[in-house]
């Protein structure tokens, strides 16, 4: 059997949006740093240049409505650039054979270490250090692999929180990675919502696939505006707009003394979130800055 692989270029700030495109047509969506950054005091340790572009590749079965299926990927990304991201490159697509992208393309994904949460693939073995916790979580569909500033800075916030609440609620969960996170940290149950069911079945698939599923309940929908239960920690990467209008019901779900953790903050549009927050009787106990991107703490005002 013959395969289209379909294959962008683009800026950090793109790369889960554009693996989320590719990701509805492809069998298997693949993310590719083009440069690392070793670690001066370890030299067995690397990171990715997010300064440098990262590649996106997917495979499409080279079968009637191919064509289609290339055709609206091409014009879901350009509808992307729309939203003022910064560099997208072109679609490239070529033909290969069923050997050729079977298991080649799992190469390009690598375990991310990102502080002690260790994020690896599931064909991949990746020995943790003392200290490290692992979650196992295979690209695909919804976004949340750990790689885009705003999911890393979430995740070094939580790593923060010392004791891990008991309950945790994720708002927007995405792929789960946050929920995940905080169980493997040592949060006892969580619950995830999301307004994707692509994200929602991702979440339950990647909590059973870490053998949390018992752990993790997720719903598809949305926070309610009606103040119910509070929890002692809520985690919301989502983007600023929404998080704004969400700030209302996200501080009355808060319970008293806990944390929220915002992220998918661009930086120009931080004071509109801060602004809203602080009106709901909020206050910036911390922040995470990586590149354009903001991650903040935030706790009930004295």
């Amino acid at each position: 059997m013959r395969w289209l692989e379909l294959t962008v270029e683009t800026d950090v700030e793109a790369v889960e949006a554009v693996s989320e495109i590719l990701g509805r047509v492809g069998a298997g969506t693949a993310v590719q740093p083009t440069r690392l950054i070793r670690d001066p005091d370890d030299e067995l340790v690397a990171r990715d240049d997010p300064t440098a572009p990262y590649i996106i590749t997917a495979h499409v079965a080279d079968a009637p409505g191919a064509a289609a299926r290339v055709e609206s990927t091409e014009r879901a990304l350009w509808h992307l650039q729309a939203f003022g991201l910064r560099p997208v490159g072109p679609l490239r697509v070529r033909p290969v054979d069923d050997a050729a992208w079977a298991d080649a393309w799992k190469v390009h994904y690598v375990a991310q270490r990102i502080g002690r949460v260790v994020v690896v693939p599931s064909w991949a073995e990746e020995e943790l250090r003392a200290g490290e916790v692992g979650i196992t979580l295979d690209p695909g569909m919804a976004f949340g692999t750990g790689l885009h500033p705003t999911t890393r800075g979430c995740l070094e916030l939580l790593q923060a929180i010392d004791p891990m609440p008991e309950r945790v609620l994720d708002v927007g969960c995405g792929s789960g990675i946050l929920a995940l996170a905080a169980l493997r940290l040592g949060a006892a149950h969580a619950v995830g919502f999301d307004t994707d069911p692509l994200a929602v079945t991702a979440s339950r698939e990647n909590a059973a696939r870490n053998g949390l599923a018992d752990r993790l309940e997720v719903r598809t929908g949305t926070l309610s505006r009606a103040a119910g239960e509070r929890w002692p920690l809520i985690l919301a990467n989502l983007v600023a707009a929404v998080l704004a209008a969400l700030a209302e019901p996200l501080a009355a779900h808060l319970a008293p003394g806990g944390t929220l953790l915002a992220s998918g903050i661009i930086e120009p549009r931080a004071n509109e979130v801060v602004t809203a927050m602080t009106a709901v009787g909020l206050r910036v106990a911390g922040r995470r800055d990586d590149g354009e991107w903001v991650s903040l703490r935030l706790e009930h005002a004295a």
